[in-house]
């Protein structure tokens, strides 16, 4: 039993330390990310937001607190997650179509102007490209939250992209720090949007 609580205690830090040692790094990336949903929500734009593996859920509760609510009441802000069609086509198996799922869906709903927020733990390289694209291809602006992996998409990116990739393996702890990176960005659109909120 004391093994056992030493390994899950072991699991706390090893976040904690990613977090204090990537704060620094990741904070311009996750501003300029934060600027670049806000610039499209002003000017009347939406957000599609697609999730691969444990990035689905991610990508849901994102999008959740975009419509309804992150820590204040405001008005909804409009933001469309992609995830389940990704995930119910990866579930049966078709890599296929799996790799064109975020991009057929870009294709159909995404208009200029809108932002594409893609979120990745492991690096689904063959998905993720062609979403960009097709973001591009609809003069959409496109922001990417990854792994370690995912710098090798730099090539697809545009100057006017943003990737926060945060500079680890484990996908466990590439997930949380990705959802501490998209409570960073609902707390700066808030923000920006409504002003500062008094401390609690």
């Amino acid at each position: 039993m004391l093994m056992l609580e030493q390994r899950i205690q072991q699991q706390f830090f090893d976040s904690a330390d990613l977090q204090y040692q990537t704060a620094e790094s990741l904070a311009r990336p996750i501003a300029d990310a934060a600027q670049a949903l806000i610039g499209c929500i002003t000017a009347g734009g939406k957000l599609l937001v697609g999730g691969l593996g444990g990035g689905a859920a991610l990508a849901q509760h994102f999008c959740a607190a975009f419509v309804g609510r992150f820590e204040r009441d405001r008005p909804g802000l409009a933001a469309l997650a992609l995830a389940v069609d990704a995930v119910l086509l990866g579930s049966l198996g078709a890599r296929d179509l799996l790799d064109q799922a975020f991009a057929k869906q870009v294709q159909a709903l995404g208009q200029g102007g809108d932002v594409l927020l893609l979120i990745d733990p492991l690096g689904h390289d063959a998905a993720l490209r062609a979403a960009i694209d097709a973001a591009h291809a609809r003069d959409m602006g496109v922001v990417v939250l990854g792994g370690r992996s995912v710098l090798a998409l730099r090539t697809a990116l545009r100057e006017t992209d943003v990737l926060v990739a945060v500079p680890h393996d484990r996908s466990a702890r590439v997930l949380e720090l990705q959802l501490l990176v998209l409570h960073c960005l609902c707390d700066a659109v808030d923000m920006q949007l409504m002003g500062e909120q008094d401390p609690l």
